[in-house]
């Protein structure tokens, strides 16, 4: 007879059910567990081993199999462990085989019995009640999988479980984790003078658009970029689920607790690849898939390594990143915003004994760190000018965070109505995700309009990516204005904000000039 339950097996945030077969057979006594399994999986056998030890029972003298189906699925990590305890249980007799024909199972055992946390219950909860069966988790992880929906059980230990399939002592449902609301972030009125600054990262929390500031040290580039969660709306239903599954992965969610707030994250210069984009032996997601639906900030940008910046070109196109394995691929979701603060060069380009000496040069050389396809995929650039002694004495603005939020909301009201749901995800659309295709219905500017945007493509040679942001910026610059189309003033305010040469901060050149 051959004792079955179900399990999981996780490709980026996808749980791929898997069938554990447990299987006692005359012969030499002899564990084996087949099926594409990893390490931390053939380790298993000891875990159970010993997990049966601490609750009195011995592994039978018999030969014992278990088998992980589908053999061609690579099988990772420890929390196969409960599975192939049920399994084996079943196919001792402990426990009725028919029991686990309803259940799903994940968790790993401790060696006195007890079960711990275990990454990834959120999704393997949810993919669950697709198969309409009831998972099985730690306890610990109860809050998590009840946001799945009801059903499930979490047990403390192996001899819970026990019990309750034989009907001594049944087991409580798990009660869903606190959902907190969006936190209060750093307020924006802390920020004084950067008016100019303030005014393109309102700009940016409407549209979703990613964002450059360049200035000398001091000027507030940081304080400004920890501020935008503050000014973007709490996370959409299908948004948190999915934010919520990631966090669950790589074991952020602590006791099923979910938030509304934005994911805020803000790696070192010297993170490496693999911790930018994801990767690792298990392929874990990186900073790029926990900032999806948020923001992710890179600070002293061409500090970061040539080839991990250049890595974000694909997410920053298509929202997602691919990490390849010899036998397989991981893909996670990674829709994220990206704030970016550098100096216009190494010496920090400041004013006073701060200033460079050596001229644009200087800044053309720390500049060239960047790769312009990188540059291209940013839509706004804005020099962020010295803070002096003055404005330091001026009193707090009379507008926060809560008055440009506000501002920001009713934008993003507008572009909802706009593409109302255009992909079919239930995603909230902004307008630095309109595709192609759309931005001459969404962003058509007025005859005015359109003659500055050709006159300026010429000028300042923009590629077809370049042109068509300055379209979806000057489209978000309407929205917040109330204004049904696009217009000339719409327009020149999005030229200004693109990215000036060295030798043109320099001589004090903008395209503000072309725009008027």
């Amino acid at each position: 007879m051959v004792a079955r339950i179900t399990t999981f097996a996780f490709e980026g945030i996808e749980a791929k059910p898997v069938d554990v077969q447990v299987q006692l057979t005359s012969g030499n006594p002899h564990f084996a567990i087949v099926g594409l399994a990893d390490k931390a999986v053939r380790e298993s056998q000891e875990r159970v081993r010993s997990a049966f030890a601490a609750i009195g029972l011995a592994l039978p003298p018999k030969h014992i199999t278990v088998n992980l189906a589908p053999a061609d699925l690579p099988k990772e990590g420890s929390h196969y462990d409960l599975a192939i305890a049920l399994g084996l249980l079943a196919a001792m007799g402990v426990i009725a085989p028919d029991a686990l024909d309803e259940y799903a199972a994940i968790g790993e055992l401790s060696l006195d019995g007890t079960l711990g946390q275990t990454l990834g219950v959120l999704p393997a909860a949810m993919a669950a009640q697709a198969l309409d069966l009831r998972l099985i988790c730690p306890e610990v992880c109860g809050p998590e999988a009840a946001w799945a929906g009801e059903g499930s059980l979490a047990a403390p230990s192996l001899i819970a479980m026990v019990n309750h399939f034989a009907g001594r002592a049944s087991l409580a449902p798990p009660v869903a984790g606190e959902l907190a609301p969006a936190a209060a972030g750093p307020d924006l009125s802390d920020v004084k003078g950067q008016d100019g600054a303030k005014r393109v990262l309102e700009i940016a929390a409407a549209g979703g658009h990613n964002l450059l500031f360049c200035g000398p040290p001091g000027s507030g580039k940081s304080m400004l970029a920890q501020r935008l969660p503050g000014l973007l709306p709490p996370l959409s239903a299908s948004e948190l689920l999915e934010v919520s599954q990631i966090q669950s992965v790589a074991g952020l969610l602590e006791r099923g607790k979910l938030s509304r707030q934005r994911p805020f994250r803000a790696p070192h210069h010297s993170a490496s690849m693999a911790a930018l984009v994801g990767g690792g032996i298990r392929a874990r997601p990186g900073e790029v898939s926990l900032a999806h639906h948020g923001v992710l900030f890179l600070d002293e940008l061409p500090e970061f390594p040539a080839q991990v910046l250049d890595s974000l070109r694909q997410p920053l196109e298509d929202g997602s990143v691919v990490i390849s394995r010899a036998n397989r691929h991981v893909r996670y979701p990674a829709r994220f915003q990206l704030i970016a603060a550098m100096n216009p060069c190494r010496c920090g380009g400041g004013p006073g004994d701060g200033a460079c000496r050596r001229g644009p040069a200087c800044a053309r050389t720390y500049q060239a760190r960047i790769s312009g396809p990188f540059f291209d995929r940013i839509d706004l650039f804005f020099d962020t000018p010295p803070v002096t002694a003055m404005d330091l004495t001026l009193p707090a603005p009379s507008e926060g965070t809560k008055e440009a939020a506000a501002r920001v909301s009713a934008a993003r009201a507008v572009q909802a109505d706009r593409f109302a749901d255009t992909d079919g995800t239930g995603r909230r659309a902004v307008n630095a995700d309109a595709p192609a295709k759309d931005i001459a219905t969404i962003a058509s500017p007025d005859e005015r309009a359109g003659a500055l945007l050709a006159d300026a493509a010429a000028k300042l040679a923009l590629s077809a990516r370049a042109y068509h942001r300055v379209l979806k910026v000057a489209r978000t610059i309407a929205d917040l204005d109330g204004a049904g189309g696009v217009q000339r003033v719409h327009v020149a305010e999005a030229l200004s904000y693109r990215r000036r040469l060295p030798d043109e901060q320099a001589a004090g050149a903008s395209t503000r000039s072309l725009a008027r």
